[in-house]
């Protein structure tokens, strides 16, 4: 079964047992400026602050979700209108998992479903630091997904390797190592022994094919926190609220 249907089916069998969905209920979604969703952290290479992305948020009953995505916009509608939305493009996918997230936070179901914020990323770099020699060992990395802060400091303890969807970034090379494109993904994959995955997968639907890889992974981010709980992944997120 592919990955958005067991989401969609969770998500209304979620709802129906807490009794939601019969309720006129409204979710909004908005993008946050970079500001809003990062706040001003001294380094100013993040993907949001360049605008190659925004934060979908989603409000529901007084807690809140979110997702990255290249592809924004707002949107209003009820549970069962999230739920009819056909998730055939990266903007009704955020919204779905921006909605998905608020309602697994209100649930209790997950957290961590909001952004750290100033100079949290960096601290954030540090502990997944931590928790990878902790979890893992010494392993080979391969990163999917630029994010500045674990590629600077991953590479002073790890043997690393990058890819990234941004033709910006392709080719150049953060502290010695290559940013590279999507199509040496199956090599790095073969040569990694640990996958440290955006969960912005989720979104721009390139999921599956890591979930199918039988070596050690760990997707990071708010954006996968309601997904990650349903399809029982192993997720690092450690300063997000």
């Amino acid at each position: 079964m592919a990955v958005y249907d067991i989401l969609t089916m969770e998500l209304e069998r979620i709802v129906r047992e807490n009794n939601l969905i019969r309720e006129s209920v409204v979710i909004k979604a908005a993008p946050l400026t970079a500001e809003e969703a990062i706040g001003n952290p001294t380094d100013m290479d993040y993907p949001i602050i360049k605008g190659q992305e925004k934060l979908m948020e989603a409000h529901f009953k007084g807690a809140r979700g979110q997702a990255f995505t290249d592809f924004y916009g707002n949107f209003m509608g009820t549970i069962q209108d999230v739920l009819n939305l056909d998730l055939n493009t990266n903007y009704q996918r955020a919204i779905f998992i921006s909605t998905l997230n608020a309602i697994l936070n209100y649930l209790k179901l997950t957290n961590k479903t909001i952004h750290c914020k100033n100079d949290e990323p960096r601290e954030c770099a540090k502990n997944a630091v931590d928790f990878i020699k902790m979890e893992f060992g010494n392993p080979k990395i391969f990163l999917i997904g630029y994010q500045p802060r674990f590629i600077e400091i991953f590479s002073e303890y790890f043997r690393l390797r990058i890819v990234d969807l941004d033709n910006e970034m392709i080719g150049k090379k953060i502290n010695g190592v290559l940013v590279e494109t999507e199509e040496s993904t199956g090599k790095n994959i073969k040569w990694a022994d640990l996958l440290w995955i955006t969960g912005t997968t989720v979104v721009n639907n390139t999921i599956e094919r890591f979930l199918k890889v039988k070596k050690d992974k760990v997707f990071y981010g708010t954006t996968i926190a309601g997904a990650a709980h349903i399809l029982s992944l192993k997720r690092f997120c450690s300063l997000s609220k």
